[in-house]
């Protein structure tokens, strides 16, 4: 299996080569597992610097909602009841001062390139120079932090603003995972910090209100509001890594911006029922978050630097493509119902089973199958170690075979 196989096959990166340029069966594809829908303008919302067309030189901050690093300023937490009847204004005086900035460095590197930048900015090599913003918040006292993964992603340094203190907190990073884009900081004080709860995300109901508080395009702790439109989103968004599949999100239409990621989403308790992730870009009020249920289930282990199990990824190893005209008289087939198998990775499910490249796919459980879309919302219904019946075509001649649905992320593990 080459290189670019291996690459392919990743859970919930789909594409469907509706038809192929060149043979009328040419192996251009998308390797097909399981799939979550991919919403098209999806971006992250922190704000690495000039990522969204943004230059913090430019852009001043007129107003916030607190001052963010007055000397002495003796910032203290106001109380609220637990009955959902806190207004916006006490829910923004008792929380603020537990969400703070994150400002991250990288080292300047040696290339033409940024030889020419360092003599333009003054300096050199070694440097460290501003990478991004985005948001967190203090869920213990003692100094531990929350916040997306992709807010903290490849700092050298991490500076981390507290309500109240004249200067910036070095914080040390505990632990991070990529795939549920959380981490979990440390900073060190002489004193309890203010801490935010984190509350009960399943108990949120759609359409209750809720608040967003953080650091958009450094207008530092701006608070907006909004309600719970849906639970359980999945949304895939691509990066220099790779993919980010999310699951379970929270979304709302509290406007979400970019600099306001790792800030809380809070309930009229002035409880944490998310952390603020994503937004799409081509759409007004559609934002998204990491429900508070992903964040209690991990929390414990990304402060202790612990491996987080992967969720199992239902696969059966094949990539697919649409059938078109020009492929029947060589498929053997007379309709285009159906998919095409370009390409069967090596010792996964569907090779066990014997299923071969250009095999053409009709069936799955005894439900005709029309095209790569159906095949994905089969495999992704099924649970892994289910048995399914898939019904191939070769040759002009049908027959049925058992594929056990594997598990990916098994497999990826291994292989690491």
């Amino acid at each position: 299996m080459n290189e670019d196989m291996n690459n392919n096959v990743n859970l919930n990166d789909i594409k469907v080569v509706n038809k192929p340029s060149s043979s009328r069966v040419k192996p251009i594809f998308a390797a097909f597992m399981a799939g979550a829908v991919v919403v098209g303008g999806l971006m992250f919302t922190s704000d690495k610097l000039n990522l969204f067309g943004y230059d913090t030189k430019t852009v001043q901050s007129s107003a916030t909602a607190v001052p963010a690093n007055s000397a002495a300023a003796g910032v203290q937490t106001a109380s609220l009841n637990n009955l959902g009847t806190n207004s916006i204004s006490q829910i923004t005086k008792a929380s603020s001062p537990a969400i703070v900035k994150i400002e991250t460095k990288v080292k300047q590197t040696s290339t033409p390139s940024n030889r020419r930048n360092s003599q333009q900015q003054g300096t050199q090599s070694g440097d460290t120079i501003e990478n991004g913003i985005g948001s967190g918040f203090i869920f213990e006292d003692s100094g531990y932090i929350l916040t997306n993964e992709h807010v903290i992603d490849g700092a050298d340094e991490i500076d981390v603003y507290v309500q109240g203190y004249d200067t910036p907190f070095k914080a040390t990073l505990l632990g991070s995972s990529y795939d549920i884009d959380l981490a979990v900081l440390k900073i060190q004080g002489d004193k309890a910090f203010p801490a935010l709860k984190i509350g009960d995300s399943n108990a949120a109901e759609v359409g209750e209100w809720v608040v967003a508080i953080g650091n958009p395009y450094d207008f530092d702790y701006s608070v907006t509001t909004g309600v719970l439109s849906a639970k359980e989103r999945e949304i895939s968004i691509d990066d220099e890594q790779g993919t980010r599949n999310y699951k379970h999100l929270l979304q709302t239409d509290t406007a979400i911006n970019p600099g306001n990621s790792g800030g809380p989403l809070l309930n009229l308790n002035g409880e944490v029922i998310g952390i603020n992730t994503a937004v799409n870009a081509e759409a007004q009020g559609m934002g998204f978050a990491i429900p508070a249920s992903t964040i209690s289930s991990v929390v414990d282990k990304l402060k202790n630097n612990e491996t987080i199990p992967k969720d199992p990824a239902p696969y059966i190893g094949v990539a697919l493509q649409n059938i078109t005209d020009d492929m029947l008289q060589d498929l053997k087939i007379s309709s285009t119902n159906g998919v095409v198998v370009a390409e069967v990775q090596q010792g996964s499910p569907a090779f066990k089973a014997g299923i071969r490249q250009f095999d053409v796919i009709t069936e799955v459980n005894g439900k005709g199958i029309a095209n790569t879309e159906e095949l994905t919302k089969a495999v992704q219904a099924a649970a892994v170690g289910d048995a399914l019946k898939v019904k191939i075509s070769r040759d002009g001649q049908t027959k049925d075979v058992s594929v056990e649905v594997g598990d990916k992320n098994a497999v990826t593990a291994y292989q690491s």
